[in-house]
């Protein structure tokens, strides 16, 4: 597996993997406003709109890919001044391929690229607290629970808890 820049072609398959609003919430919580949305959509959100950062260098899209084509998906951004801490999100895996550790890989090389070439210290993710998988496959690459308290999300109606794990890059 391998990562590269995300590219507006990419939108098509990766909305493919969200076959419900449950999935799409537990991927992008409330980062849109309706459900489903189009690839049109998506490059925009990422193009137009850096991915709603206001800073223009801090927002880099990533998709991993093997030899069968696209694996996964996920977005780093820094959170703060120095570019010393990045937040990833928006992770997905193709629907038909999780379960299988390719959600691992594609974070480990994140994380590799991410403290490697970015020189970031720490690398925080949240992940709602209905998503045991995501969960899981976090802690299982490094992410610990960070001692800040859950932001809570109004989803389909719902008020669910958005866990906070954090990861830091070896000295």
């Amino acid at each position: 597996m391998r990562l590269r820049p995300y590219k507006p072609c990419d939108a098509p398959v990766i909305l493919s993997w969200v076959k419900d609003e449950d999935t799409f919430r537990k991927w992008v919580t409330d980062r849109y406003p309706h459900y489903p949305i189009t690839a049109e959509e998506m490059n925009e959100k990422y193009f137009r709109f850096n991915g709603d950062c206001a800073e223009p260098d801090n927002f880099y899209p990533m998709t991993a890919f093997d030899e069968r084509g696209l694996v996964g998906h996920l977005i780093l951004r820094f959170t703060d001044g120095e570019k010393t801490v990045l937040r990833f999100g928006f992770v997905i895996v193709d629907d038909a391929r999780r379960g299988t550790g390719c959600g691992r890989e594609m974070l480990r090389l994140a994380m590799q690229y991410a403290s490697g070439i970015l020189k970031v210290r720490k690398i925080t993710i949240g992940v709602l607290e209905n998503n045991p998988g995501a969960y899981r496959c976090y802690r299982a690459v490094g992410f610990r629970d960070a001692d800040i308290e859950p932001s809570v999300f109004c989803l389909m109606g719902q008020d669910v808890r958005c866990l906070e794990l954090e990861w830091e890059a070896p000295c």
